[in-house]
């Protein structure tokens, strides 16, 4: 379910640009944090977290540590952070207070990409390990852990449609981005289905988000591109990067049409790209919405 090659049009170029370099080995997980008004992101080998500052036009790191896959913000400020071994913490300025300390199954593993739901509870995806592939949970508000899908081979990029009635989860290794029926009361998904199908030459689909309009951008590592697509899976715009491993991407600013989009290999810039590994700024007056955030509980 794509179109033929699309050309960018010139305009969306020149409102490309570099927010913070950090030569991010895997820079994933960008969310715009509201109350602060600055941009989060981590990069995942490195076990780095950072945030950024748009106003003030810089950048600080903010964590070291254990690699952090995903990152939802909490109704307070605080972070949840998503790690190895399927352990989840609380973050809050330095201070770290754990929630759950490992998924059993999830020993030689790591969480990877994961997202806040409408109503707090977070939807979080595992790697595959060399014995079995991933899983998708979901964290419930009370702390405790479901599992919603396993053999989900690698669960990447999550979104909700404007509605919050659909679900959408993308899936690396197949290539594919599933849409599924979300019921909002419980959590459940239902009624699986893909809505695309990417194929081998336009790279992996990564990290994705869902604009106001519903519309789903995906991220695509090895691919150069971050691509819109309308609700019917239909393409409607790729744009290229100087990265070859476009890794996610997020709208944020004072009306969220300020997107932020994540890449890789900042220690490999001969291969990857000559901004390989940066975050980079783009304008193109499509309005995002805020990403939701999580309410688990946390015993502090």
């Amino acid at each position: 379910m794509h179109s033929n090659h699309l050309t960018t049009p010139t305009p969306y170029q020149e409102t490309l640009s570099i927010a913070a370099d950090c030569q991010c080995l895997n820079a994933e997980g960008p969310i715009w944090h509201v109350v602060e008004q600055r941009l989060y992101w981590t990069d995942i080998p490195a076990g780095r977290l950072f945030r950024y500052d748009p106003i003030a036009k810089t950048h600080e790191q903010i964590y070291s540590g254990e690699s952090v896959g995903g990152f939802t913000i909490q109704q307070d400020g605080s972070l949840l952070l998503f790690k190895a071994r399927g352990a989840i913490e609380r973050w809050q300025e330095g201070q770290i207070t754990p929630i759950l300390a490992e998924i059993p199954e999830e020993r030689e593993s790591r969480f990877n990409d994961v997202i806040a739901d409408p109503s707090g509870r977070v939807f979080c995806g595992t790697m595959p390990s060399d014995n079995h592939p991933g899983s998708l949970y979901r964290l419930e508000l009370d702390g405790s852990l479901t599992t919603v899908m396993e053999g989900m081979g690698q669960p990447n990029g999550m979104g909700f449609s404007p509605d919050r009635t659909q679900f959408y989860c993308t899936e690396s290794l197949g290539g594919k981005i599933y849409q599924f029926d979300y019921d909002r009361a419980s959590g459940d998904l239902s009624n699986q289905r893909i809505i695309i199908s990417v194929p081998e030459e336009e790279g992996i689909p990564d990290g994705m988000t869902v604009d106001a309009e519903g519309y789903l951008w995906s991220a695509r590592w090895e691919g150069s591109h971050l691509f819109r697509y309308a609700p019917d899976g239909t393409e409607v715009l790729r744009i290229p990067f100087p990265a070859r491993k476009v890794s996610s991407v997020t709208f944020g600013g004072s009306h969220y049409t300020d997107m932020y989009v994540t890449s890789a290999g900042g220690n490999n810039r001969e291969e990857d790209g000559a901004a390989a590994g940066a975050v980079f700024y783009l304008n193109l007056g499509v309005q995002g919405v805020p990403e939701f955030v999580s309410a688990v509980q946390v015993a502090v």
